[in-house]
């Protein structure tokens, strides 16, 4: 369906960010873009994920400017994000980005 703009502007700096983030640390040979929507009516949510087969993540890595980026601005659109290792290695960030109704 069509996004409101600052839907379309998030979720394009948010997957710039992670991007970016990628080629910076990962050392990564693939990363993955998926884009869906999630839940109906007045739950419904952009769904951004970004999956890359990198080193993952440092048991005492400390959120950079980047990950402050991704975070501020799902929650600026009441959204949540979150990040992790992902099944089979590397990094998985996933943001939630809530939809009008």
């Amino acid at each position: 369906p069509p996004l409101p703009a600052a839907i379309e502007l998030a979720a394009y700096r948010i997957a710039l960010e992670a991007l970016t983030n990628v080629a910076r640390h990962a050392q990564a040979r693939r990363c993955q873009i998926h884009l869906g929507l999630a839940g109906a009516g007045e739950l419904r949510a952009l769904c951004l994920e970004v999956i890359d087969d990198g080193v993952g993540l440092c048991a005492d890595a400390r959120p950079g400017v980047g990950l402050a980026s991704i975070r501020e601005r799902a929650e600026e659109l009441g959204g949540t994000w979150a990040i992790e290792r992902a099944p089979r290695g590397g990094t998985r960030m996933v943001a939630w980005l809530p939809l009008p109704g």
